[in-house]
Formats: C-alpha cells, structure tokens, sequence
C-alpha cells in the first residue's frame, strides 16, 4: 500500500524529493501536495501541487489525510508549524525530515541541504572503534586471499601488458588517502606511455589505450594492483574512491563537506562506484559526494558486503572504465546492468577521479 505524503515547503529540497519520490521503480510514496507560505512560482513544476498555506495546515491535513508528513521548509525557525504538527504527529501522522526521507530512497544525501548541526546530531558516522576494525581486518583478509588465488593471473597479465607495448608494467599516481595523506596508487599500466603532456579529454586519448588495455580496462582487471595498496594499509577493500591529488584541492573548494571523504580509508570500490559509476565534470563528482557521504555515514559490514557483490556484478558484465552509468534506484538490484552511456557519445567530457585523471607526463591511465 503506497503512503501518501504532504510536504512542508516548496523550495529546491521539496522538488528534488518530490522527483526522486516519484522516479523510484515501485514507488512505496505518492505526493499529496505540498504546503508552502509562499505560493510557488507559476512557471514551476511544483505549482501545480501547492494546496495551502502553513496556518492551514490542519485543514489540509483533515482534506487529503497524508500517512506522513514531510519538512522540507528551509527557514524552519518562523515558518514551522509546531502546533499542527505535534497535533498530527500524536493522531498517528508519522512525521520525518525530508532529508532522512530523501536519504533512505535513494541512498545518497542532499549536502546541499544539510545544517551542520544534521551531522553533528546523526546517530551514523561510526568509522572508528569497531566498526574501523572490523573493515580494516575484513580488507587486509580478502586482500591477502585475493592475491594468493590471482597470483597465476596477476603473472599473466603483467606478461602480457609487457609483451604488448613498451613501458612499465605498473602506473604508479599520486591519490590522496585518508586525511589527505598522498599514496602511489597502483595500476596496471594500459596506455602508451607519452613524453609530453596530455589531454584531460577522454576522446584525445582514446588512441593510446593499448590492446591488452583495453581488455583490463572494461573488466577492471587494471585495478588488481590495489590489493598491494591494502596491504600497506593505504587504503580499504571498500571505501570512497581515492581521487587524484592534482584535484583534491579543487574539490575541496567546491564540493560541500567533501573533507569528510578524507575520515575513512579510500577503497578499490565503493557505494559510489556500484550507484552512479564514473564522473566526467564536477556536478557528477558533486553527485557521487552524495553518495560516499551516505557510505560513510551509513556504513556497515551488510553494506560493504552489497557493495562487493554489485562490483563482481558490474566486473562479469564488463562494462567499459570509460562510461558514465546512471544511478541504479534503490529498488533495484545492484549487480543488474544500468543503463549505458559510453564515454565517445559524449562530446567532450573532462576526465577527472577514478576514470584516470591525467598525469602531468603520461596522460590518464
């Protein structure tokens, strides 16, 4: 049975919840309406659901009789109605934060959206303790089994990317790590090395990717390496992605609350990688900030568990390192292929974090 929801406020927390809501694959939620002191803007698409007023809060409540009601009023300290309410939250009207609602649909969060004070109050965020050993040891184990069972293969495909082309074996990029610690990240090597400086546009370097690359690229087999970087404690088996240090400081300053990237280890993968796949500017690396802020404030051995198994998914499927994937809804599972948007159909795209920010010598790798 679908709840009905009322949503207090009208503005932009309003109307991306309302588009979440009503893009899930089996909408658990149907909108009501929305209340707002401010009648929203005829050209907008939320007009057409204003119902009322904040001080008519109990009619509407009477008329369209919602199973939740949500806040989503921004300047909460003269527009709430406290009353109404409290009146409807002890009649049995659950009432929630549009925030926690929003974060429980889709598994990411509204930073933009966020107080501090959200953070500092929220019962997650326990990456320490426990909860960071047990990460810790449950990587360490698997990076340790993982090398022992992919040692014949880990051989293979250094031979092969040696016979290939002439270069290293291994690329070696600076990647900052936990509180901004830089590390050498290791991958195995599927460019044609370059003397001078490269493009950062995924279409100029097409032309660079080796035969054997091209293969590690689409089943990430590149990545292996990163076991090595495990080991040494760098970083975590899952983890937020670790972004190149040439754009931490760019990120850094434009990205809401991305320091807290830097509290947890990096990961070979994350809840990013499994949700949204690959960023190529800086409103998609803002996008997938929502979601390694979900992670990190949400994390679990349940979770880690989900994302290991989507990214074995997404590894036997074979898509290609150089796409972009839409986010899967939350009703979906995780390993099924999301649809595909490859990198040569976009004009232009800049590459930037874990698609391989170009080094300042060798291009993206």
């Amino acid at each position: 049975m679908q709840a009905n929801l009322l949503i207090l406020g009208a503005g932009p927390m309003a109307a991306r919840l309302i588009d979440e809501v009503e893009a899930l694959e089996f909408a658990p939620y149907v909108v009501a309406g929305v209340v707002d002191n401010q009648r929203p803007d005829p050209e907008s698409p939320i007009a057409q659901r204003w119902l009322g007023t904040c001080d008519e809060l109990d009619a509407i409540v009477a008329r369209v009789r919602p199973t939740r009601i949500v806040v989503a009023i921004e300047n909460r300290r003269d527009g709430l109605p406290l009353q109404s309410l409290l009146e409807s939250r002890v009649s049995g009207i659950d009432v929630e934060d549009a925030i926690e609602l929003y974060e429980r649909i889709t598994g990411k969060i509204a930073i933009e959206a966020l107080r501090p004070s959200t953070l500092i109050l929220s019962k997650g965020f326990r990456n320490h303790g426990a909860a960071e050993m047990t990460a810790r040891m449950v990587s360490v184990l698997a990076a340790v089994i993982g090398l022992v069972i992919c040692a014949p293969l880990l051989a293979a495909i250094a031979l092969f990317v040696k016979l290939d082309s002439e270069g290293p074996v291994l690329f070696v990029q600076p990647r900052a790590g936990r509180h901004g610690r830089s590390f050498g990240l290791l991958k195995f090597r599927t460019m044609h090395p370059t003397d001078e400086p490269s493009s950062e546009w995924a279409v100029d370097n097409v032309h660079r990717i080796t035969r054997v690359g091209r293969y590690l690229r689409r089943f990430r087999l590149d990545e292996l390496p990163q076991l090595i970087n495990v080991l040494r404690g760098e970083m975590n088996l899952i983890g937020p992605r670790p972004h190149p240090v040439s754009n931490h400081s760019t990120f850094m300053e434009h990205i809401a609350y991305y320091g807290l990237r830097s509290t947890v280890r990096p990961g070979v993968t994350g809840w990013a990688q499994v949700r949204y796949g690959y960023a190529n500017n800086l409103d998609e690396e803002t996008e997938k900030m929502r979601y390694d802020l979900y992670y990190i404030k949400n994390r679990t051995l349940w979770l880690d568990l989900r994302i290991m198994f989507a990214t074995i998914g997404i590894v036997l499927f074979g898509q290609d390192a150089a796409e972009v994937r839409h986010p899967a809804p939350m009703g979906r599972d995780l390993w099924a292929p999301a649809p595909r948007v490859l990198a040569k159909e976009i004009a232009y795209l800049p590459v930037l974090a874990d698609q391989g920010t170009p080094h300042p010598t060798t291009g993206p790798q």
